[in-house]
């Protein structure tokens, strides 16, 4: 069996989002896709923790500038940013259990960065499930089930035992990477 790294992500990190669009070319191992919820896990960024606005537009130029390096479209900027993220992640691990994780967190981090809408919003996140052909109310009702919340949860607490602090990491070989170059320390220490 070759060998699999775990790549955490969640949908509410623009920094998630850059390392998502290029995860499986950086990395030199298959890609298990483990949606998290970064506001309970220890040390995560709190994008809502800028001390003032001028560190706020820095982060976001800065995050601009790495998707024009990697090609992507232009950064739009939901209005509501940071916004929250559970009911998208929850989609999230619901999409993994259909084997369409992958595609699923593509086409909502688009949705969130590079056509400005926040998933916070119900119908933005269907929007990024159907590009997924997965059905609304099949996704609604999956996503609002006790126990998939519990077991994103359980996912989060999970990836805190494993040394995840924040998104985007990657565990592979043991270790456990995190940030804006977590894929480029995983592949170099493969």
């Amino acid at each position: 069996m070759p060998p699999i790294a775990t790549f955490y992500f969640d949908l509410a990190s623009p920094i998630a989002y850059l390392a998502a669009e290029r995860v499986t070319t950086v990395l030199p191992a298959a890609v298990d896709w483990q949606p998290v919820l970064a506001r309970d896990l220890p040390g995560a960024e709190d994008f809502q923790a800028f001390r003032c606005r001028e560190e706020e537009l820095a982060f976001r130029e800065q995050i601009e500038r790495a998707a024009a390096r990697q090609g992507l479209q232009p950064v739009v900027w939901p209005e509501a940013f940071p916004f929250d993220s559970e009911l998208a992640v929850r989609v999230a691990l619901y999409a993994r259990g259909l084997g369409k994780v992958a595609a699923f967190a593509l086409a909502a981090f688009r949705q969130a960065f590079a056509a400005g809408r926040s998933l916070a919003d119900e119908d933005n996140v269907l929007v990024a499930a159907a590009a997924c052909e997965m059905h609304p109310r099949a996704v609604l009702a999956g996503a609002h089930q006790r126990s998939l919340a519990e077991r994103l949860g359980a996912a989060t607490a999970e990836a805190a035992r494993a040394g995840v602090t924040d998104v985007p990491a990657v565990a592979f070989g043991g270790a456990v990477h995190v940030g804006a170059d977590a894929l480029e320390r995983t592949a170099a220490a493969a």
